[in-house]
């Protein structure tokens, strides 16, 4: 075989950065549920499937203009938590890519004004502006930066607790090196039912998850598997949001 088709065939894929994060609620008297989204099914990649909201992490994510709209996290306290293997200013990243990624997918947001107080999710014109801009944000025509700073707002970071690390098998042609998060529902706030990157939007329990995922109508990543495992492991609101030290 020629040389250049060995290289070819042994090349490796580097796998993208990105950021999931996974959105709990309370349920009844003692239990909580897991957000989860459908892909539309005529996406390409990955059409069809369960997913967290997530995506790749983009360099506005990680600039200077991006960190002066932070609040609740540095970036080498960012660092501190993931590790050495990337930098200071990519750490903080991750946490930004996350919160820009759920916002963008299902208008869930961490904003808070300069004081520090949440940006409420009751009806208000703020709200309506929100709207407007997130779906300018998932087209592309804004960044995150711009959007907080029209809006005199500030992501709060500290809502998210890290997870887990996860890298896409070298053998697979589309490759991430995912970083999971954990976030509490923001009081006052509900998912769209569905967006430009969401079929549908559904509120399930771990247990109820990982049910539908072996009856095969419901496809998710392994990754998606292993998260829901491991809430399914508490057994109430109270024990979960303690164990992960989460805001609520």
């Amino acid at each position: 075989m020629p040389l250049h088709l060995v290289a070819s065939m042994t090349q490796m894929i580097v796998p993208s950065k990105a950021s999931t994060i996974i959105v709990i609620r309370p349920r009844a008297a003692i239990g909580f549920e897991v957000l989860l989204t459908r892909r539309p099914q005529e996406m390409p990649f990955l059409g069809g499937y369960l997913v967290f909201p997530g995506g790749a992490v983009e360099k506005q994510d990680y600039s200077e203009r991006m960190f002066c709209r932070c609040r609740g996290l540095s970036p080498s306290e960012a660092l501190s938590i993931l590790g050495d293997d990337v930098s200071p200013e990519m750490s903080l990243g991750h946490w930004v890519a996350a919160a820009r990624e759920l916002f963008e997918e299902s208008g869930i947001h961490f904003f808070v004004k300069q004081d520090g107080e949440p940006s409420d999710g009751k009806p208000n014109d703020t709200i309506t502006r929100l709207a407007e801009k997130r779906k300018a944000l998932s087209e592309g025509r804004i960044d995150l930066p711009h959007l907080l700073e029209s809006e005199q707002l500030f992501v709060d970071l500290s809502r998210m607790t890290y997870l887990f690390h996860r890298i896409t098998p070298e053998k697979y042609p589309v490759r991430f090196d995912t970083r999971f998060y954990l976030a509490a529902l923001p009081e006052h706030q509900i998912p769209l039912a569905c967006s430009e990157e969401v079929a549908e939007s559904l509120w399930m329990t771990p247990e109820a998850a990982l049910d539908r995922a072996k009856s095969g109508n419901f496809p998710m990543l392994p990754p998606t598997v292993v998260a829901l495992k491991t809430l399914a492991k508490h057994e109430s609101w109270q024990q979960l949001i303690s164990a992960f030290r989460l805001v609520y």
